[in-house]
């Protein structure tokens, strides 16, 4: 796993610790596809769509045909696989 998959499972692992403070603060450290989806979650989990849609729009991803936060988890831990993997 790449020192950035790391870090992006690091706080999604904060995000399920409901650490959410401390998962914004680290994810506005990164830059990217992956951690800008990673920050439209943390909105999302926040309840703040607008800014979940402006971070999702970022990541390339589609707001508005997303899944529940479950679902979305889920995917986004699928796309880190699959990045380690390549």
């Amino acid at each position: 796993m790449s020192d950035v998959n790391a870090q992006l499972q690091a706080i999604l692992s904060l995000m399920r610790a409901g650490q959410w403070n401390a998962a914004h603060d680290a994810v506005q450290l990164h830059e990217g596809l992956l951690a800008a989806w990673l920050h439209g979650l943390l909105h999302l989990q926040e309840g703040d769509l607008e800014d979940a849609e402006n971070w999702y729009e970022r990541a390339g991803q589609r707001f508005r045909q997303r899944g529940t936060l479950q679902q979305e988890l889920a995917r986004f831990e699928a796309a880190l696989r699959d990045r380690a993997g390549a």
